[in-house]
Order: C-alpha cells, then structure tokens, then sequence
C-alpha cells in the first residue's frame, strides 16, 4: 500500500469513551474530546481500544463512536479505529464501517476468551485485513488477551504490505527491540506502555498510544520532542514526573474512573464514568490533586 507512515508517528491518544447520564455514548462530548486534543498538539486518536471500553460496547455504539470522531478529526488528524471482536464477522463489519466513515486505519486484538492457537489469530487477521482497504495495525496485549504472539507469525503479518505496524502493549520492552529487528524500519511500532514510553523509543519504537495519555497530553507530546532530538536526561527526568502521575491514577478505585475525572477537571467537560463492571470514581480530593499536578508538570514544561 501506498501508505504515508508520518502520519502515524508521534503520541496517539487511546480516546476515552463517553456517555451521558443514561449510559448512552455522549457523541458531543467525544468530539468536544476530540478537538481539544487536537489543540493539544497530538497526532491523533485511538479509538475503540482498551481505554475505550471497545468490549463493553455494542456494535452500534462502537460504530457510532468511530464515525463522530472521524467527522471531528478532519484531514490533519489520524484516527486509528480499534475493531476487534470476538468474532471475525464482528470485525468485518466494524472495519468496513470504518472505512466507509474515512478513518486513517484500523486494529485488532487477537480473537479474545478462546484460548486460540496462532494459526486461528491469523486467519482472524487476515480476514479482517483482507475485508478493507485500509492500513492494519497489530494490537498486542498478551496480559488481557492471553495471546503471546509468535516472532514467526509477527513476521509473516509484517511482511503483508497492507499491515503498516503493531501496537505494542507488552510490558517487556524488549520485544520492541524484536519486532523493529524483524520488521525493519519502515514500519510503526507503537509504544503501549505509557509508563515505559522512554524505554519503548530507546528500544525500536517510533509512535505511543497511551491510555494515560488523555489526561496529560502536553507531557507526552513534550517528552516525545525530547527523545526526538536526543535530550534523554532531560526525557528521563519527565518521563519520571509521568510515572508519578500514572502511580496516582493507577491508586483509586478504577483508572478509567479516575482518568475521566482528571480529564472532566482538566478540560471543563463532562467525561461521565466508565461503564460497569468498572467501579466510578468520585471527583474528590485526591482526583483534584492529581489534576492539580498534571497542571503543575505542564506549567514546568
């Protein structure tokens, strides 16, 4: 594929989902959402994943959500439509509405719940990919999904023209080091461990997708300026102020509940609660704090 990969490089926002006081998603708040980070100098959105609860969302939902952010990024905003299901025929369907709306590209999870062997994922992948036109980003997360992705089938999926990268949520950053070995350099990988964003970049990886991100986009966009022109004391001494803030996040009740409330508090919307089974966190004190040192990180930068 003829494939612009600048595009996909720098801090990509893992988007929150939204919803209103009935538990409906809230589409004006989500491109509210949206335009601010926009602001905020991000390359653009996830949407759909991990941080937005893409599996305890309906179809329609999902499909709802991935067309209003694709009408509020415009043409200078990447979006990347997380579209796995259980099901490839789920999959199917999400990527080619994702298609049909214009996002940037889409990704999956392996097929999740059955403990499926790698020929299974990839023919789960490969129908997806085959399904769209569109560039494919591999997702893996091996401490959700239970897949530890083999390097023989990570290579056959990076030699696919159309599979431009991988979203790398392993929390052992040196399978960064692996894939870029394998994939070589014309291709994206994406740092999934906010806290170990540094180290994923010092290893191979050249983009981040970040649930934490949302709440404190300026650090991130800082420090991937600070690794991009080569200041690492300086990146390291922000990447340890991150950490901090994720410690505080990752302390209350559920880190989505408390994500959405720093992000309320910082940005002056409603980002409402997660949906159960996730437990809601209360903007309370410690929230504030947290907001109030995510403030003070940026007001230093």
């Amino acid at each position: 594929m003829n494939t612009d990969l600048n595009k996909f490089k720098g801090i990509f926002v893992a988007l929150n989902a939204i919803y209103d006081e009935n538990d409906s998603v809230d589409l004006d708040t989500t491109k509210k959402l949206v335009e601010i980070y926009k602001q905020k100098g991000v390359s653009g959105v996830y949407v759909c994943g991990s941080t937005g609860e893409g599996f305890l969302l309906s179809t329609e939902e999902r499909m709802k959500i991935t067309e209003a952010v694709a009408e509020s990024a415009g043409d200078d905003f990447t979006v990347i439509a997380h579209v796995g299901c259980a099901s490839s025929r789920e999959s199917v369907i999400l990527a080619k509405h994702a298609e049909k709306v214009g996002v940037d590209a889409i990704s999956a999870v392996p097929s999740v719940y059955y403990r499926l062997p790698a020929a299974s994922v990839e023919l789960h992948w490969n129908t997806i990919i085959d399904s769209v036109d569109l560039p494919f980003i591999i997702y893996n997360i091996p401490q959700l999904t239970g897949f530890n992705m083999p390097y023989d089938l990570f290579k056959r999926m990076a030699d696919n023209p159309k599979v431009i990268g991988i979203k790398n949520s392993e929390e052992p950053i040196y399978n960064m080091e692996r894939f870029r070995t394998i994939a070589g350099k014309d291709f994206i990988i994406f740092n999934g461990s906010d806290e170990q964003y540094l180290g994923g970049r010092l290893m191979g990886a050249n983009a981040g997708i970040g649930g934490t991100y949302g709440t404190m986009p300026e650090l991130f966009v800082q420090l991937d300026k600070l690794i991009d022109c080569g200041e690492i004391d300086k990146a390291k001494e922000l990447q340890f102020k991150i950490n901090d803030v994720i410690f505080d996040l990752l302390s209350c009740a559920s880190l989505y509940g408390a994500a959405k409330q720093v992000i309320s508090l910082r940005f002056g919307i409603n980002a409402g609660q997660p949906r159960k089974p996730f437990l809601p966190v209360e903007c309370d004190d410690k929230v504030k704090s947290i907001a109030d040192k995510i403030n003070k990180y940026v007001a230093e930068l």
